[in-house]
């Protein structure tokens, strides 16, 4: 995924209520326990049957480098599946979504003017629809582009025209993204 993607599988996981097994063993068994066997995990991560047997078993208990960042980076997107999905509900129908980004927001202007594409850090609640948006374009696989545009249409709406309040017709660029946080 990209970065806005990343932010909101990043958004859901700080949703968990009970923090995710820590050492490899327990998050190896929390695997085999989700995936039914010890095959599919070996599968999933890559590695030999045996290995996922070893870890099980407390044979072996830490993983090489590239190894611990795809198990744990598998428990993550598997753990409290019902808690990230209520949270995400929640946002998407009644209390929205917070984003804080820092990235370059140009807008349609003549050259020289203030309105030329500069840095800005902002943080902004978005409103359920757009959360709503950004969580089905997620679902069905847009790309990242896809989910860019719903974010800077919704900061384009809710930060700089100000629920239609002002600046009617201005159209935002958001580029150059520095790092984007979100929070349900």
């Amino acid at each position: 995924m990209g970065i806005i993607g990343d932010g909101l599988e990043q958004a859901a996981a700080n949703t968990a209520t009970r923090p995710a097994p820590k050492s490899a063993p327990a998050q190896m068994r929390f695997l085999v326990r989700q995936l039914k066997g010890t095959r599919a995990v070996a599968q999933l991560l890559g590695v030999s049957q045996r290995t996922v047997e070893r870890y099980v078993k407390g044979q072996i208990r830490t993983p090489r480098p590239q190894l611990a960042d795809r198990l744990a980076g598998e428990v993550r997107r598997r753990w409290q599946p019902r808690v990230r999905r209520r949270a995400m509900k929640q946002a998407a129908t009644r209390t929205g979504i917070v984003v804080e980004t820092r990235a370059r927001f140009g807008f349609t202007a003549a050259p020289g003017t203030t309105d030329d594409g500069r840095m800005r850090r902002i943080t902004q609640h978005l409103p359920p629809a757009y959360a709503q948006r950004l969580f089905d374009a997620q679902a069905s696989g847009a790309p990242e582009d896809r989910l860019r545009a719903v974010v800077a249409e919704g900061l384009q709406e809710v930060y700089f025209r100000d629920g239609g309040r002002r600046a009617p017709g201005l159209a935002v660029e958001f580029t150059d993204i520095d790092y984007v946080e979100f929070g349900l």
